[in-house]
């Protein structure tokens, strides 16, 4: 029997409602010993921009993996325009191509063009025709500003253009919503710019997103809301004027202090709140149990 089916806990009924596109109730997740994800409650609206920030090891990503069932949870659910993905019976291939991913690595296939990488699975999956999907997959080329680019195979684009590639590549499926895991953390410095403009462009046109990031300044900029995560567990979310503005927990300020003013941290502060960060969520989790 598996761990998702061992649980205690009541099933949850998803809310109904269309509008919310992602819904996840006491999510756990484990490796071995190591429990990464400590019941997670979240959900992210229609057209919403939700960044999720906190320091590495926090669970972030491993959430995002969680949503997609790139990762297998230990405990708990997740729905999907309020299908629940989770389910031992769900069609996981059907629901996932409503959700784009976009990862830290750019993930293309080095012998495939631009386009090729865009319309493979448009006509693997999708079984769109030949000329459909390359219509589709120029399209979105040019909404990442890469048109002209379609005919380039990886090796002869820069790290930030094969970011973009990614994403149109996603975009291509017709996602209703898109996952960022650290979509710049691998790029340039000075490659950055080109790919957040082209994130920034797609939250103002509407597209759900959920954002796991080190941008500050495109998380407060974008963001409708954000979610501050550590050891585990949500510790602050609300506006990003109030969580990165100004934050009411004392981990939440320490970390933004860090990672906004390096050079102003006394060194052992930031190490002595996250091991008592760590020690409360560990007492909270024996609590609930």
């Amino acid at each position: 029997m598996s761990a998702m089916t061992e649980t205690t806990q009541p099933r949850r009924v998803p809310t109904g409602d269309r509008e919310d596109e992602i819904q996840v109730y006491g999510l756990h997740k484990s490796f071995g010993e190591l429990e990464v994800l400590k019941g997670i409650d979240l959900t992210v609206h229609r057209g919403e921009v939700v960044c999720v920030i906190g320091p590495s090891g926090s669970g972030k990503s491993t959430l995002l993996r969680c949503v997609n069932m790139l990762e297998q949870p230990t405990q708990g659910q997740v729905f999907i325009m309020n299908e629940e993905i989770t389910d031992p019976d769900a069609d996981i291939d059907r629901l996932r191509t409503m959700m784009g991913m976009v990862f830290q690595q750019f993930n293309l296939f080095p012998h495939l063009t631009a386009t090729e990488n865009c319309t493979i699975a448009l006509t693997r999956v999708l079984k769109k025709s030949s000329a459909d999907a390359r219509r589709i997959a120029q399209e979105n080329l040019a909404k990442v500003g890469l048109g002209d680019r379609g005919d380039s195979y990886p090796a002869k684009l820069s790290g930030g253009q094969q970011q973009r590639v990614a994403i149109a590549r996603a975009l291509s499926m017709d996602p209703e919503m898109m996952l960022f895991d650290e979509p710049t953390s691998a790029l340039d410095p000075e490659l950055v710019g080109d790919v957040l403009s082209v994130m920034r462009d797609l939250a103002n046109g509407g597209m759900t997103m959920m954002v796991v990031t080190h941008e500050m300044a495109f998380a407060r900029d974008v963001a409708d809301r954000v979610i501050f995560m550590d050891g585990g567990v949500i510790v602050e979310e609300g506006p990003p004027d109030e969580v990165i503005g100004n934050p009411k927990e004392e981990r939440t300020r320490l970390f933004l202090k860090r990672v906004l003013d390096p050079t102003h941290v006394n060194a052992g502060a930031e190490d002595a709140a996250y091991a008592e960060r760590h020690k409360a969520a560990r007492v909270h989790h024996h609590q609930e149990d």
